[in-house]
C-alpha cells in the first residue's frame, strides 16, 4: 500500500545526510569548469610572443616566435596580437648556455 511512518523518516535522514556530500560535489564540479588555467611559463628562448583572446576574455599567450613577421602571420584573422617577450635575454653569447655564466668561487 504506503510506506510506513518509519521508512519515511528513514529515508528524510539519508537525504539530509547526503545533502552537503552533494552540495560539495556540484560546488566541486562548477570550480573545476571555471576555474582558471594554470599559469602559462613564456619562453625565454623566443623575442616574440603571440597574445590571444579566447570566448570569454581569457587570453593565452603563447612565445614560440623568432620573428615579427612569423607571429603576425600566425596572428592574421584572429583575435591576437604580437608582443615583445619581456623574458627574452637576448642572444646567448658563445659557450654560454641560456645566456648565464658559471657562478665564481669564493672559497
Amino acid at each position: 500500500m504506503g510506506c510506513t511512518v518509519l521508512e519515511f523518516l528513514r529515508v528524510k535522514v539519508l537525504t539530509r545526510r547526503m545533502l552537503p556530500v552533494i552540495a560539495a560535489s556540484v560546488v566541486a564540479a562548477i570550480m573545476a569548469l571555471v576555474a582558471p588555467a594554470a599559469a602559462e611559463p613564456l619562453d625565454p628562448r623566443y623575442p616574440v610572443c603571440l597574445q590571444k583572446w579566447e570566448w570569454g576574455g581569457s587570453s593565452r599567450t603563447y612565445c614560440s616566435y623568432l620573428s615579427w613577421e612569423d607571429c603576425r602571420a600566425s596572428a592574421m584573422g584572429l583575435s591576437a596580437m604580437c608582443l615583445a617577450n619581456p623574458y627574452w635575454s637576448g642572444p646567448n653569447p658563445a659557450g654560454t648556455p641560456h645566456g648565464r655564466s658559471a657562478p665564481t668561487r669564493t672559497w
